[in-house]
């Protein structure tokens, strides 16, 4: 991925890219009973942000999405959803991208690309955290998750970006049954329910939850959860592989 900034970065006409475009990715995990996104923190600028990129002019829109999300999680077939356009004229901030460069060594001339104006296309991801592998490139110095009531102040409008996605995820979680994705493969009926509540922030009625979610005709049980324990055990369940709702573009 420094391949990757260093073309962009010494590239001051940005030769080869879509001008003025850029995708922010909404990476979102579910552990613990939280909800988590994926942060970058760039080296010597105490600097965070989503990761993101840019479009080459040879590739298509959400190919350029897949690649990004690709090289921060080590992941291909998860789901990703284009969910808003973020183009306001107050999102308009050369600083950071300056400061971001500048930390390498790097003084960037006046006109140089990336300090100019970009509209960017936002993009939420949904990922098993059990199998995603963050992974920062050279001019990060963590790529790490951090839960949504702890994040640190971010660039831009970043957290913005975050909160449009989680409205647009609350809003999908019934519609479209994408919550799924953020599931290990197999999981008890609770951990399912902790999901839907931790993303809805509201407690749900636990039987009528289980029915809705059996009526469905998506899941299928396979055993009972071990615990050690004289009370009964849960069952654990896994989705039906060809009812699962992954690589939605």
């Amino acid at each position: 991925m420094d391949k990757e900034f260093r073309r962009q970065e010494g590239n001051v006409d940005g030769i080869g890219f879509l001008p003025g475009l850029a995708i922010d990715t909404v990476i979102f995990g579910f552990h613990d009973g939280q909800l988590k996104v994926l942060l970058l923190e760039y080296k010597n600028t105490a600097l965070y942000a989503l990761p993101g990129g840019f479009v080459h002019d040879d590739e298509d829109v959400n190919q350029a999405a897949r690649r990004v999300l690709q090289s921060r999680t080590s992941l291909t077939n998860i789901y990703l959803e284009q969910f808003y356009v973020f183009g306001d004229l107050s999102r308009f901030d050369p600083s950071p991208l300056k400061a971001i460069m500048e930390a390498r060594g790097y003084i960037p001339p006046a006109g140089h690309w990336l300090l100019k104006r970009f509209v960017s296309i936002g993009y939420y991801a949904l990922v098993d955290f059990t199998k995603a592998i963050p992974a920062p490139d050279e001019i990060s110095d963590t790529c790490n998750w951090y839960s949504l009531n702890e994040l640190p102040v971010l660039m831009q409008d970043h957290r913005q970006i975050i909160s449009k996605a989680l409205q647009t995820l609350q809003r999908d979680l019934d519609q479209k049954l994408i919550g799924f994705n953020l599931m290990t493969e197999e999981f008890t009926m609770g951990d399912l329910q902790s999901l839907y509540e931790t993303i809805l922030n509201k407690k749900l009625i636990r039987a009528a939850f289980q029915r809705k979610m059996l009526s469905l005709g998506i899941l299928e049980r396979v055993a009972k959860k071990w615990t050690g324990g004289a009370h009964k055990a849960p069952y654990l369940y896994k989705f039906i592989s060809d009812k699962t709702f992954v690589d939605n573009i």
